[in-house]
């Protein structure tokens, strides 16, 4: 049952002032293949490599991915870490060594049972001009814009079958 209008109100409060400066800076999720997955945030997505980091010691690579101009990534490594981590919603695609190797392999994208983790969302502004743009490309699509009942936003999928809410702002006030 979802929650009433009242007693959603009842649990939220204003944020404490000592959250003040706090902002949401990274989600991280696992991927297989680097290289699919690199091609496909920057062509298909449009977004930019901030910052690829390895740990040889541990055998996983992190690549930072943001929707920020290429140009103003710094080229210094110091002043690239220190940017990378000062952009909001950036994506940390975490790589374990190996997996792209095996054909087996896979990582589970919350939306089959046991359900969790659900989607992450892009604004775009045209959605059906995205979606042909990404039919184009061959990207596998979840829901196209008119399909179901929410219509006007798609859900396509990442190499590694994680969803991805494809929406324009002016669609969501009905």
């Amino acid at each position: 049952m979802a929650l009433s209008a009242d007693d959603t109100s009842k649990a939220c409060c204003e944020p404490d002032e000592a959250t003040k400066g706090f902002y949401f800076q990274q989600t991280m999720m696992r991927i297989k293949d680097p290289k699919a997955s690199l091609e496909f945030y920057t062509k298909v997505m449009g977004m930019s490599l901030l910052k690829k980091m390895d740990f040889e010691s541990m055998n996983f690579s992190l690549y930072f991915v943001a929707y920020v101009p290429s140009k103003d990534i710094p080229d210094d490594e110091k002043a690239k870490t220190k940017f990378c981590f000062d952009q909001k919603a950036t994506l940390e695609l975490t790589h374990n060594w190996g997996t792209e190797k095996d054909p087996d392999f896979s990582y589970h994208n919350g939306n089959s049972e046991p359900r969790g983790f659900g989607h992450i969302g892009m604004v775009v502004p045209d959605v059906d001009a995205a979606c042909k743009r990404f039919e184009e490309l061959g990207v596998k699509f979840i829901k196209k814009p008119n399909d179901g009942k929410m219509k006007g936003l798609a859900f396509i999928q990442d190499p590694d079958g994680y969803w991805i809410e494809i929406l324009n702002p002016n669609n969501m006030a009905g």
